[in-house]
């Protein structure tokens, strides 16, 4: 070859090593481009084990498999194995004159006519040698068998960097795919049903419910005010179910303008409106396999709703402008705070979609119908936030207790979670009171503060609360809390009298 053919070999096999992540492909395509450009009657390529210290075919051109499986060489054996060990290229004129020349895998036979010529170079990346590249090739007089050995090793670091790369790649990949297993694991664990808080009657039927739909693929629809807790419950539905390892994804269908729905459900193709620039996948295709959850269902338009019923009923759907069906195995859950019963009598939401989604309904009860869970949602809330913004709040005073369980809570779960966030970043001690609370709790027309009652007995009912807790602090300790209090314990004591508190129930 000249120098012309020689870069032109050279960009072929960098193009094939660069095409394709199938190392033993690319190998395979290198050996065929030098049996084409080089006369390269057989070729192989070996790789070192380090673990085994034992060196094998890992391609070849021009050799039967049983002749692959045979050649196995120790670092230093043969030429093959001399050229790992040392990292340095050996050239053999004739392989007839050449005794290291071991033939282990017994593909010359004596039947061929004329002399071969053997070329064997190192594949190492820097000083690390992975393995070796051989070819033979008919002798020749007038081939320069130096240029031949320098066109082979700069073959020989291609593939080394090949390989390196390759490597780097597959380990990426292992971590990508145990840090992925590893989430999965984790949200697995943070949406299980045992981790939604409630212990009162209806939210044992929640639980009961959940249990039952989320083995299977029926499709759930998820009714109840803002704040329930919806989008909980989902995620339990599908990190419970057998399509808790494929995709999870979630679309608000209130927060997407009504003219962009479709395309965000469903997709467009390049040019189907003003601003498709390109192809776009839509939610259910990027779904495909596992689970879509569509949050405000009931604000969907007709048109919408018709491509819904359609996947619904026969999972299958196109792209905005396209023509192309695409099948769409996805579960549906859905979730919605509005009458869809309303809906459908004033003929805004399709009689048959409603059917279609309501198949398996769960109901979740609003905050005010389940006082019992309150505290125990305020305390989880409470370590929570405490643990967030490093502060050590032990507990809520009586009277912020009093003072959750009287309101009634319109904002539901979310509403009573950012009123906790709050009172933990007022309080500066370690009890949260109920001047930490949101003025709205504290000004609310059921409470206490508007209730009809003096200023006298507010500031009494305050003195109260201060002196019992004061009292749980020191484990009922007169003496002692008096001291936190800063006041004196005859002072301390005839307030306790005063307010009936029997500092021995503290002990």
């Amino acid at each position: 070859m000249n120098k012309i053919e020689e870069l032109t070999c050279l960009y072929e096999i960098a193009r094939t090593l660069n095409a394709s992540l199938d190392l033993k492909k690319s190998l395979y395509s290198v050996l065929d481009i030098l049996a084409s450009k080089m006369s390269m009657m057989r070729g192989t390529v070996t790789i070192l084990n380090p673990r085994r210290n034992e060196i094998s075919v890992e391609v070849a051109h021009g050799l039967s498999k049983a002749a692959i499986r045979r050649g196995k060489y120790k670092p230093g054996e043969g030429i093959t194995g001399k050229v790992i060990q040392t990292g340095k290229a050996i050239v053999v004129p004739k392989i007839s004159e050449e005794p290291l020349f071991l033939n282990r895998t017994v593909s010359r036979k004596q039947s061929i006519k004329g002399e071969l010529s053997f070329f064997c170079v190192p594949i190492k990346n820097k000083q690390q040698v992975i393995g070796a590249l051989s070819v033979d090739r008919p002798f020749d007089k007038a081939y320069f068998l130096e240029d031949g050995e320098k066109f082979l090793t700069v073959i020989g670091i291609m593939i080394a960097q090949q390989v390196v790369n390759l490597e780097r790649i597959n380990l990426e990949k292992e971590q990508l795919m145990e840090e992925n297993r590893r989430l999965r694991g984790e949200l697995s664990e943070k949406y299980n049903i045992t981790n939604i808080i409630g212990n009162s009657n209806k939210m044992r039927e929640v639980f009961q419910m959940i249990t039952q739909v989320s083995q299977g693929n029926t499709t759930v629809l998820i009714r109840g005010e803002s704040g329930t807790g919806k989008e909980l419950v989902a995620n339990a539905v599908h990190y419970n179910s057998l399509r808790a390892g494929k995709p999870f994804v979630k679309i608000n269908c209130a927060a997407i303008p009504a003219n962009l729905i479709e395309s965000e459900l469903f997709g467009h193709e390049k040019g189907a409106f003003t601003g498709a620039i390109k192809q776009k996948q839509g939610k259910f295709e990027l779904a495909h396999k596992g689970t879509i959850f569509l949050d405000e269902i009931g604000v969907v338009g007709s048109d919408v709703q018709i491509k819904l019923l359609r996947v619904l009923q026969e999972k299958e759907f196109e792209r905005v402008g396209g023509l192309k069906t695409i099948k769409a195995d996805v579960r549906i859950i859905a979730a919605t705070n509005k009458n869809l019963e309303e809906a459908v009598e004033e003929e805004t939401f399709r009689e048959d979609l409603y059917y279609r989604l309501n198949v398996f309904p769960i109901y979740i009860p609003p905050l005010k119908e389940r006082k019992t869970d309150i505290l125990l949602l305020a305390d989880h809330f409470l370590e929570k936030y405490a643990k967030e913004h490093r502060k050590d709040i032990l507990r809520l005073s009586s009277s912020t207790i009093d003072m959750l369980m009287q309101y009634h809570w319109p904002g539901n779960v979310r509403e009573l979670e950012n009123s906790i966030e709050r009172a933990v970043l007022l309080c500066d001690g370690k009890v949260i009171q109920s001047y930490h609370l949101p003025p709205t709790l504290q000004t609310w027309e059921g409470s206490e503060v508007t209730s009809g009652r003096s200023l006298e007995a507010h500031v009494g009912n305050l003195e109260r609360e201060i002196i019992i807790d004061a009292l749980r602090n020191t484990r009922g300790n007169m003496a002692k809390a008096a001291e936190l209090l800063e006041t004196t314990e005859r002072k301390f004591g005839y307030k306790t009298k005063k307010y009936g508190i029997d500092y021995r129930q503290y002990r």
